[in-house]
């Protein structure tokens, strides 16, 4: 009862409120004006009215017994005097209601303007505030002045707590992208990203979901609280959105869901979000490149929550650090694998190289390649005569059936493949039952429990040896690029080492001479480089044969050439560095001796040579020569040339024999020392990568990165000039930072006017274009171009684009000045990726400048 009496008061005071807030301040103002100006005058002239008439009334007949005449008289002027009285107090009473409504309208004038102010300021601040409707309906100034004042009060309140969580957030920001940075494979980054969200922000659940190719993914990453369910591993066909939800986080949409059951989300959603216990979520994309890689989710399970705009920018920021993130792991992760792959390879060469029997050379292959691979079977596969063969050499895990010396009959292999292995082809299988095999393949493998293998063929002097083959039985198998290539490039080393070892093999049973060919091969196996091969083949051969000169002569790509290397003994002429032009060398010669031909000629005057030949040895002081030709990348490389100059020299079959295997060895020591040079070099320029970005990285404005970029890019590539080209709005630009070698002009600063970049470049380099010049002036560039090229001493250029967020902020270039350079693939792809992180790194230095504001101004 006393409840519903107090209810029914209330409304009734709401009520009596609000009919007063019907009028507005300024008829309140004039009421109350009019009342105290008017009323005291009214009352105290009415006052005086009746007391005058009641004196009169009272008198009147005293004076009527004097006098009836004067008494009459008497009367009337009182009540003329009294009507005056009267009629003065009604105009003072007007006066004063005028002066007081004059007065109240001055004072009120400006409260209403300020009412009016204030309310125009609430409306643009808080259009849905709760007090809106009340203001619209009252007219009192005075009573929405306080109002509004009060509300002012309370949203400055807020947005200093805003102001100071924002603040907070940027700091908090600073260390999770930090944290994130620190860790240096995908896995860590994950880790660490959900971990420290959720203790950031006292999230139920942090997790992390990767977009399979078909748009279905799995949860791989996730920190929950104790209690709630993990979601970690569970893969679902549906991320907990609609499908039109795909195409918006592509184009970075973040979603945040207070309640998912206000969201306008289907049954399935509900039901899926549900399983966890979720009942607020935030949800953004995770961009691995420009690929979006999955979603980075936030689940709040206890509660309701409402999530604020701080909170959704942090989460996006954080998000978008992870992709960075991700991508600078990959990179690390393949420079690594690259450097990794580089050494394992030497050394698994090196060990196969020490073997000085087939044997040896074999068993060292399959258990070094088995160990490397991480594969459950390496085995070596010979070929008979008719293509059926046998397995020779095998190393295989404990567990798996053993099948070293089984032949295999295998009816497929002549139905096409023997020409392709012949060719050098490599087989990759991933899983032998989804690759197309036929039945009796298959059969054969399963009798092997193989679920993947990787094949590639073995030859020996230039014939189908056989086939190094691995297995992996446990499961079906990935197999990477760098894997396939690493095996091929082992089967390649494998048959020049079988070859190294049949050659050790019969030099041994040839004796002492076959020792010496032993020990020359030996010395021009360790020599780790083209030169130095040359040197001691040179040296080597010439005491193993006791003759005048040996040396080596290469060829040009007209036929004539340099003789590149030399040992001559004091008495006879040196040819070193001489170039040849021998008109009768390609009249014929070229084809035989690309065949293998060595020619041995005792006697220069007896061998029925043209007299231009005769005459060119004449110059040398020949009178024998034996010439066998050096095949490098199975091409005509030069001829290692021996030469008698005391006297004709009756060349032995043993000689002859000695002198093609050793030209032979030193093609192969080429193709060897080339190999080990390209792998040194990658493995350098990886190192090399790894260096430059993180002395990158560890510039914190946009300045230093760009200066750091072009002193650390041309030290590394040992150029003459490197800059960066920045853009203005119309394409122009200016050079923002270089360096040169002191020989060459300084072009820091230079403004450059290109007409012919925008003539369809713009688009190609915003798309990741990289343009490698070897020459300026063979490489169809425009006048215009060629002409500011020379203008800075240009002989070749590398350039490619820096991209800033994802804008084209403008191109890292480097100069060769002092000739063209051939740039090598290796060198471009470098280039590049330095010029793509120092797009990342800018971003990453603009975000970091960006907080670093946000925090001083908090401040």
């Amino acid at each position: 009862m006393s409840q519903s009496f107090s209810q029914n008061q209330a409304r009734q005071n709401r009520q009596q409120r609000l009919w007063q807030q019907k009028w507005n301040l300024k008829t309140k103002a004039i009421v109350w004006a009019l009342s105290i100006s008017i009323l005291p005058v009214v009352a105290i002239g009415t006052a005086t009215y009746y007391y005058g008439i009641n004196l009169i009334t009272k008198q009147i007949p005293q004076f009527r017994q004097e006098s009836v005449q004067s008494s009459i008289e008497t009367e009337l002027a009182l009540q003329r005097q009294l009507s005056l009285l009267l009629t003065g107090m009604g105009v003072t009473a007007i006066l004063a209601g005028a002066i007081a409504v004059f007065v109240t309208n001055r004072v009120i004038s400006r409260v209403s303007k300020a009412a009016a102010i204030s309310n125009n300021i609430k409306k643009r601040l808080r259009p849905d505030s709760e007090f809106t409707q009340v203001f619209i309906a009252s007219q009192d100034e005075l009573v929405m002045l306080e109002r509004n004042i009060t509300l002012f009060t309370d949203l400055l309140s807020v947005l200093v707590q805003e102001k100071e969580a924002e603040a907070d957030y940027s700091q908090l920001l600073i260390k999770i992208t930090r944290w994130i940075r620190e860790s240096f494979n995908q896995e860590d980054v994950l880790k660490t990203t959900s971990e420290e969200i959720r203790k950031a922000l006292s999230i139920d659940r942090v997790t992390i979901f990767c977009f399979n190719s078909n748009c279905n993914g799995t949860f791989i990453a996730e920190s929950v609280a104790p209690g709630l369910p993990k979601i970690l591993g569970v893969t679902v066909s549906d991320p907990g959105f609609e499908a039109a939800y795909i195409e918006k986080y592509q184009n970075a949409c973040i979603r945040a869901i207070d309640n998912i059951y206000q969201a306008d989300l289907s049954d399935a959603d509900i039901e899926l979000l549900e399983q966890f216990a979720v009942k607020s979520n935030l949800v953004a994309p995770i961009f691995k490149g420009k690929q979006l890689f999955g979603l980075l989710i936030a689940h709040q399970c206890s509660r309701l929550r409402f999530w604020q705009q701080s909170e959704i920018d942090l989460f996006a920021q954080i998000a978008m650090q992870v992709g960075f993130a991700l991508d600078y792991a990959k990179l690390l992760q393949q420079v690594d694998t690259k450097a990794d792959k580089a050494e394992v390879f030497i050394e698994i060469t090196r060990s196969i190289r020490q073997s000085l029997n087939e044997e040896n050379v074999l068993k060292s292959t399959v258990d070094e390649v088995r160990k490397v691979l991480s594969t459950d079977r390496v085995l070596v596969y010979s070929f008979n005569a008719n293509w059926s063969g046998i397995i020779i050499a095998e190393s295989v895990v404990p567990g798996y059936p053993k099948v070293l010396r089984s032949e295999i009959q295998d009816i497929c292999f002549s139905q096409g493949y023997l020409e392709k292995y012949q060719s050098g082809r490599v087989v990759a299988t991933n899983n032998i039952y989804q690759a197309g095999l036929a039945d009796c393949h298959i059969h054969l493998l399963e009798s092997f429990a193989v679920k993947a293998n990787l094949v590639a063929p073995i030859l020996k002097d230039e014939q189908l040896f056989g086939l190094l083959i691995a297995h992996q039985c446990s499961r079906p198998r990935d197999w990477q690029q760098s894997e396939i290539d690493l095996f091929a490039q082992i089967a390649m080393q494998v048959g020049f080492a079988l070859d190294h070892a049949r050659l050790l093999q019969r030099i041994e049973a040839e004796g002492v001479q076959s020792r010496l060919l032993a020990d020359t091969i030996g010395s021009i196996r360790q020599s780790l480089n083209e030169e130095d091969v040359l040197k001691i083949t040179v040296e080597e051969v010439r005491k193993v044969l006791s003759t005048d000169r040996v040396m080596v002569y290469s060829f040009d790509a007209n036929w004539s050439g340099t003789v590149i290397a030399e040992s001559v003994v004091l008495t006879y002429p040196k040819v070193l560095r001489a170039e040849i032009q021998d008109p009768c060398f390609g009249q014929g010669y070229v084809e035989e001796y690309q065949r293998g031909r060595v020619l041995a000629i005792n006697n220069i005057y007896e061998a029925g040579l043209a007299d231009c030949h005769i005459s060119l040895l004449e110059s040398f002081a020949v009178k024998a020569n034996l010439v066998a030709p050096i095949l490098k990348d199975k091409q005509l490389f030069g001829l290692l040339i021996a030469h008698q100059c005391s006297r004709p020299r009756d060349w032995q079959q043993a000689e002859i024999d000695l002198f093609a295997q050793i030209a032979m060895q030193v093609g192969f020591a080429l193709d060897h020392a080339r190999l080990l040079q390209r792998i040194e070099a990658e493995r350098m320029r990886s190192q090399l990568l790894v260096d430059i970005i993180r002395s990158i990285r560890q510039s914190l404005n946009e300045e230093d990165i760009i200066k750091t970029t072009v002193e650390e890019v041309r030290k590394g590539l040992s150029t003459d000039r490197v800059l960066v080209y920045s853009f203005y709005a119309n394409w122009f630009g200016i050079i923002i930072a270089e360096s040169v070698v002191p020989a060459y002009p300084k072009v820091l600063r230079s403004k450059i006017h290109d007409p012919c970049f925008t003539q369809g470049y713009v688009e190609k380099y915003q798309s990741g274009r990289v343009v490698a010049i070897n020459n300026i002036y063979e490489s169809s560039l425009a006048d215009c171009h060629i002409n500011l090229l020379e203008s800075f001493g240009v002989k070749a250029n590398l350039v490619a684009p820096i991209i800033k967020d994802e804008q084209l902020f403008g191109l890292l270039i480097a100069h060769q000045c002092s000739e063209p350079r051939d740039w090598q693939q290796a060198e471009i792809d470098l280039f590049a990726q330095i010029a793509m992180q120092v797009g990342f790194t800018l971003d990453h230095a603009r975000l970091l400048q960006a907080n670093q504001v946000a925090e001083a101004n908090s401040n």
